[in-house]
This record gives structure tokens, C-alpha cells and sequence, in this order.
């Protein structure tokens, strides 16, 4: 080998290092993304199954339900126009309680249940995460709009009253 063809050989090898290299740092990136959705969306089948996600809402009051085996909580959580039921085996932070935001992360199973494996709960009055907050927003103002559509609706189906006719 001459001098030349050791330094293409030896680029070479670099390249292919620095590609392997950036290939498992793409990879492992991927594996630990972690996308927010709402009660709506998973609703909607646009969660993933199968695949760690954050679910964002408020916990639907009267849902919380705890397990004989002192550990195990089933709980449901809502953006007012959706909810999923959710099972966390583990300690529940210390403001976690129904009407209050939550995020919880884990995987949705083949049966709708959100497994999660770590729950957070809001930590003070005023905070909510970005995400969570823009979902229950969108999902109030599909609710109100959907609501005054039906009175629209309604409205309309309903027969007019005659003139000089009693009520």
C-alpha cells in the first residue's frame, strides 16, 4: 500500500465511525422522545399503542378508585370533551386529587387503558403544563361550539307558533 491509498483507507474508516456513531445517537434520541396528548386525541386512535406517551388532563371527580392491595389506583382523566381510564400502581403525589390537573405518562394497551408509570400532578394553583392547558382550551370551545350548534338545531326543528293560536 502506498501513502495515498492508507490515507483514503484511514478517511474511510473515520467516516464510517462518525456515521455509526450518529446513526446510535439518532436512535437512542428516538427511543427516549416522548410525545403529550390529550384525552381527545387518544380518543381519536392518534396515540400510539404500545408506545410511552404523556396524557394530559384533569382527573374526572368520583373516578378515583383504590385497589385492595393498597398500591394499584384506577382513575379516569378528562379534557371536558373526552376521558381515559387510567391504572398507576405506585405512590400518587401528594396533590394529586380529583378536579385537579395531571399528567401521566406510560402506554395506552390494546384495551384503551392508560398504564402509566409515572404520574405528576400540578404544584400550584396557577400552573398547568403548556400542552395540557391548550388541550382542555380546544376541547371547551369544541364543546361550547357543539353545544350551541344543537340549540341551533334544535331551534330550528321546532314548529313555529300561529298566529292567534293559544300557548
Amino acid at each position: 500500500m502506498n501513502a495515498k491509498t492508507k490515507k483514503l483507507a484511514l478517511i474511510g474508516c473515520a467516516v464510517c465511525v462518525v456515521g455509526a456513531g450518529v446513526a446510535l445517537a439518532l436512535q437512542a434520541f428516538s427511543e427516549n422522545l416522548v410525545f403529550f396528548f390529550s384525552p381527545t386525541q387518544v380518543v381519536a386512535k392518534e396515540a400510539p399503542v404500545g408506545r410511552t406517551f404523556r396524557l394530559g388532563g384533569v382527573v374526572e371527580p368520583g373516578s378515583v378508585e383504590h385497589e385492595k392491595d393498597g398500591v394499584t389506583v384506577r382513575f379516569r382523566i378528562t379534557d371536558t370533551a373526552q376521558t381515559v381510564n387510567v391504572q398507576y400502581e405506585g405512590i400518587l403525589p401528594d396533590l394529586f386529587s380529583e378536579g385537579q390537573g395531571v399528567v401521566a405518562q406510560g402506554k395506552l394497551d390494546d384495551h384503551g387503558v392508560f398504564n402509566a408509570s409515572e404520574v405528576l400532578a400540578k404544584h400550584d394553583e396557577n400552573y398547568m403544563p403548556p400542552e395540557a392547558a391548550k388541550a382542555l382550551e380546544d376541547a371547551h370551545k369544541a364543546g361550547v361550539a357543539k353545544a350551541h350548534a344543537e340549540e341551533k338545531q334544535a331551534a330550528a326543528a321546532a314548529p313555529a307558533p300561529q298566529p292567534g293560536a293559544k300557548q
